[in-house]
C-alpha cells in the first residue's frame, strides 16, 4: 500500500464515481517513511498482484488521453527490461572485479611480482622473456617472500619462511573479513541463498539487500576466499546479484512500492548470479527456477534469461582468467565415453549422495551448537581459529596450498602432451609415435602415485574442514568445496580405473572397447562426475546442477554420465533426509518458509489448527460500525497481530472483511494530522454509509477503503492438506475460518508451520522468525 493511503476523506460523491486513487485525496504529499510491510512479516500475494493489476489499469486507461500518458506507459513497460540490463551489468562487473581480486590475493599469500606488485602469479610470469616451458610456473619477475627477504629460494630456512608468512596472510585476511561483517553488515555473512529463497517466498528481511550488505559482501568475499578457507564465492555471488537487483530497484516505483514485483526482479537477479559464477548463463535460470524462487511466471523465465545473458557477456568482456573463457575449469576431451563407465559413474554418485547426507547432518550439529552454546558469542575467534588450522595444514600439501578452484581446474584437465602437473607423470613408451592430442593409456609413473596419496589426504582434509567452515561469520559458498571434494574423489577413481583398464585389457569388462595402445579412460572426466554428484548430494539440484556442470566444462557430449550421477546422488541423499543444505540452514535459522517439496498427509482439519484455542482468549476483531478511534488504538497497542478481522457485531460474529494492522495504524495517524474533528472518542465505520449518531458526538471516521472485502476463508472442516496447499500456492499470510458465514478463528501462516513441524515431530517452537 502506497504512502498516503490509509483514510477516505472523499466527498459522498467522489466516493461514488471512484475519483482519485488515494484514499485521502485532502493529502497534498505522501505520508513518508512508511513502508508496507513491518520487518520479519510475510508479504500478502494475492493483495500485492491485485495493487499492480490496479496500477496497470490506471495507466492503460490514462495512456489514451494524451501523448505524455503514452510515453509514460511505454516507459512503464519498458521499466522491467532496463532493470535487468542494470543488474547484468553491475553483477558481471563486481564478478570480474572479485575474481581478478582473489586471483591477486591468493597469489600474495605466496609472494609478489617485482615489476609491478598488482600482478598476479600467472600475469607476471606472461610478461617475461625468461620463463622455460619446464618451468613455466617460475620467472625471475615473481619471487616468493623468503627469496625477497632472504635471497634464499630453497632450504629449509626458506620453506619455513615462506610457511609462516603464508599462514600470517591467511590470518590477515580472515580477521579482516570477519571485523568488516561484525562492524558495518551482519547480514554479510554466510553464502545467502538460504534467506533469498525465504525473501523470495514473500519473507521481508530489511537490510538483507541493502547497499551497505552489498559493499561489505563484496569486499569481504574477495578477503574470505583469499584467506585458503574451504569456502568459494559462487553462492555468495547470487546475494551479490540479489543486491543489485534490489538497489535498482528502488529507482522504480513500481517495483519499489510493490513487494511482489520486486521478487521477480530478485529472482531474474539470483539467475545473473549464477550465470556469472559458473559462466553459465542457461544453468543460471534454471537454478533460480529449480532451487531458489518461489513464484517464477512466464515474464520472469524471459528477463531471468536476458539478465544472464548481460551479465555472462559483461564477464566475458572483462575476462578475468585471461583464457577468452567466462571460467577457469574449461576442458576438451578427447575421447568419448563408453556403456561400463556408468558403473564407476553410478558408483560416484552413490559417494555423492552419502557425503552430501554426512556434510547436512554434521553442519547442521555444529552451527547448532554455535547458535546454543558459548562458541556463537567469539565468531572472531572461531574465524581466525578455523583460518589458522586450515592455513596450517593446507601449505605442506600443494594440493591444498592452492586455491580451491585452480585445484578443481587441475583435477578436470586431461592430460596432454604439454601438461607439467604430477597428475600426468606416466611412463612413456618410447616408440609412441602418435599425434598429441590422443595419447594412448599408459602405467602411472612414482609421479602419479605421489599425487594419488596427497589427493588421498587432501580429500579427507576438505571433508572435515568444510563442515566447520560453511557457516562462519564470513561470506561462505559452499558450491566450490563440494566439487572440490567429489573432484578428488572422482579422479582418484578414474586413475584406477585407467590403470586397470590398462594392466587388465583383456579382462571381459575392457576386451569390447579398450584395445591394448588405445587412449580408453579419462581420469578428468571422472573427476568433473564427481564434483556433480557431490554437489548435487549437497544441494540436492538435478536439472540445473547438469546443466551448469556442462556449460561450466564445456562438456556437451557428456550429459548422460552426469546426469547418472546427479540422479544417483539425489536418490542416495533423499533416502537419509529430503532436505538439502540450503532447506536445512532455512529450518536451523527458523524462518517461515513453505517448501513447496514438502507433503503434507496428515488428517488434521482446519478447525484444529486454528486460532483461538479453548483455553486462549477470544479473537481480536472490530465491528462494522461501533468501535471508536481509542478502542483501536488500545487493540493495536496491547496486541501484536498483523491484522483484524472485521464483524457485524460481537453478537452475531458475521464475517464483513479484514484489515491490516499497518494500514489501520497508518490510516488514524493520518487522520488525526490531516482531518478535522477526528479525536479518541470518534467512531470508526467500515460500512458504505455513516453510522446514525446523536448530533453532539464528534465526527466518525470512515476507513472502508482499508478494508479487505474478500479475504480468504475456508471453514472449519476444511482438510489441512487443502489448507496448506493453498497457503503454498497463492502465499497467503492469512486465511480466516467461518462456519455458515460466522468467524470462528484464524490460521497464520506461523500457525501452518508450527503444525506442520508438531506433525513431524519437531519443535513447533523453533519456527521463531529471526
Amino acid at each position: 500500500m502506497e504512502a498516503g493511503e490509509g483514510v477516505s476523506g472523499a466527498t459522498p460523491t467522489e466516493e461514488m464515481n471512484g475519483a482519485g486513487g488515494n484514499l485521502m485525496d485532502f493529502l497534498d504529499e505522501p505520508f513518508p517513511d512508511v513502508a508496507t510491510y513491518e520487518d520479519f512479516h510475510t508479504i500478502d500475494w494475492l493483495r500485492e498482484k491485485s495493487r499492480d493489476t490496479d496500477r496497470h489499469r490506471k495507466i492503460t486507461s490514462k495512456s489514451k488521453e494524451s501523448m505524455w500518458e503514452l510515453i509514460k506507459s511505454l516507459l512503464d513497460a519498458w521499466s522491467g527490461w532496463v532493470v535487468m540490463l542494470l543488474i547484468g551489468l553491475l553483477s558481471g562487473t563486481l564478478a570480474g572485479v572479485i575474481d581478478l581480486a582473489v586471483d591477486w590475493m591468493t597469489d600474495l599469500k605466496e609472494g609478489v611480482c617485482l615489476t609491478a606488485f598488482w600482478y598476479s602469479h600467472e600475469q607476471c610470469c606472461w610478461t617475461s622473456n625468461e620463463t622455460t616451458f619446464d618451468d613455466r610456473d617460475k620467472c625471475p619477475q615473481w619471487q616468493k617472500w623468503a627469496e625477497l627477504m632472504t635471497g634464499h629460494a630453497e632450504g629449509a630456512g626458506a620453506y619455513l619462511l615462506n610457511y609462516f608468512l603464508y599462514v600470517l596472510w591467511a590470518l590477515l585476511f580472515s580477521f579482516l573479513a570477519v571485523s568488516l561483517v561484525r562492524v558495518f553488515a551482519p547480514y554479510a555473512c554466510g553464502s545467502g541463498i538460504p534467506e533469498i529463497k525465504t525473501i523470495l517466498s514473500g519473507f521481508i528481511i530489511r537490510g538483507y539487500l541493502g547497499k551497505w550488505t552489498l559493499l561489505i559482501k563484496t569486499v569481504t568475499l574477495v578477503l574470505a576466499v583469499s584467506s585458503g578457507l574451504s569456502l568459494g564465492k559462487e553462492g555468495p555471488l547470487v546475494h551479490v546479484a540479489c543486491c543489485c537487483g534490489n538497489l535498482f530497484c528502488s529507482l522504480f516505483s513500481k517495483y519499489s512500492k510493490n513487494e511482489g514485483k520486486r521478487r521477480e526482479v530478485l529472482s531474474a537477479a539470483a539467475a545473473a548470479g549464477v550465470s556469472v559464477a559458473f559462466g553459465a548463463p542457461i544453468g543460471g535460470v534454471l537454478f533460480s527456477l529449480e532451487e531458489v524462487s518461489y513464484y517464477f511466471p512466464l515474464k520472469t523465465l524471459w528477463r531471468s534469461f536476458f539478465a544472464a545473458l548481460v551479465a555472462a557477456f559483461t564477464l566475458r568482456s572483462i575476462n578475468p582468467f585471461g583464457n577468452s573463457r567466462l571460467v577457469l575449469f574449461y576442458v576438451e576431451y578427447h575421447t568419448p565415453w563408453y556403456m561400463a563407465e556408468l558403473v564407476p559413474f553410478i558408483l560416484l554418485g552413490v559417494f555423492g549422495g552419502l557425503w552430501g547426507t554426512l556434510f547436512i547432518r554434521a553442519n547442521i550439529a555444529w552451527c547448532r551448537r554455535r547458535k546454543t552454546t558459548q562458541l556463537g558469542k567469539y565468531p572472531v575467534l572461531e574465524v581466525i581459529a578455523v583460518t589458522g588450522i586450515t592455513a596450517v595444514l593446507a601449505f605442506p600439501n600443494p594440493y591444498t596450498r592452492r586455491s580451491t578452484s585452480e585445484l578443481i581446474s587441475e583435477l578436470f584437465n586431461d592430460c596432454g602432451a604439454l601438461e607439467s602437473s604430477q597428475l600426468c607423470d606416466y611412463i612413456n613408451n618410447p616408440n609412441m609415435s602418435r599425434p598429441v592430442d590422443d595419447i594412448p593409456d599408459r602405467p602411472a609413473g612414482p609421479g602419479v602415485y605421489n599425487a594419488l596419496w596427497q589427493l588421498a589426504l587432501a580429500l579427507v582434509f576438505k571433508i572435515v574442514i568444510t563442515i566447520f567452515t560453511f557457516g562462519m561469520k564470513i561470506p561462505s559458498g559452499l558450491f566450490i568445496p563440494s566439487m572440490a571434494v567429489g573432484a578428488i574423489a572422482g579422479r582418484i577413481v578414474g586413475i584406477a580405473v585407467e590403470q586397470m583398464a590398462y594392466h587388465h585389457h583383456d579382462w571381459i569388462i575392457f576386451k569390447n572397447w579398450c584395445r591394448p595402445g588405445a587412449d580408453c579412460v579419462t581420469p578428468g572426466l571422472y573427476a568433473m562426475v564427481g564434483a556433480a554428484a557431490c554437489l548435487g548430494g549437497v544441494t540436492r539440484m538435478t536439472v540445473s546442477l547438469v546443466v551448469i556442470m556442462f556449460e561450466l566444462t564445456g562438456g556437451l557430449e557428456y550429459i548422460v554420465p552426469l546426469m547418472a550421477a546427479a540422479v544417483t546422488s539425489k536418490w542416495v541423499a533423499d533416502a537419509f533426509g529430503k532436505e538439502g543444505i540450503y532447506e536445512s540452514h532455512i529450518q536451523l535459522n527458523g524462518y517461515p518458509y513453505l517448501d513447496i517439496r514438502d507433503e503434507f498427509t496428515h488428517r488434521t482439519l482446519a478447525t484444529d489448527v486454528m486460532r483461538p484455542r479453548r483455553s486462549d482468549p477470544p479473537l481480536a476483531v472490530l465491528t462494522q460500525d461501533s468501535t471508536t478511534v481509542e478502542d483501536v488504538e488500545t487493540l493495536i497497542k496491547d496486541t501484536d497481530y498483523n491484522g483484524f478481522p472485521v464483524v457485524v457485531s460481537r453478537e452475531s460474529e458475521r464475517l464483513i472483511g479484514f484489515v491490516q494492522r499497518r494500514d489501520l495504524t497508518l490510516a488514524i495517524r493520518t487522520a488525526r494530522q490531516k482531518q478535522d474533528g477526528v479525536v479518541s472518542s470518534s467512531v470508526v465505520y467500515f460500512t458504505e454509509d455513516s453510522p446514525q449518531l446523536p448530533a453532539s458526538d464528534p465526527q466518525p471516521l470512515k476507513l472502508r477503503r482499508v478494508l479487505n472485502l474478500s479475504p480468504f476463508t475456508v471453514t472449519d472442516h476444511t482438510p489441512m492438506e487443502t489448507v496448506v496447499d493453498i497457503f503454498r500456492k497463492l502465499g497467503l499470510r492469512q486465511c480466516l475460518v467461518t462456519r455458515s458465514g460466522r468467524l470462528l478463528g484464524i490460521i497464520t501462516k506461523k500457525d501452518v508451520l508450527r503444525h506442520m513441524a508438531q506433525m513431524m515431530n519437531q519443535d513447533p517452537e523453533s519456527i521463531m522468525f529471526n
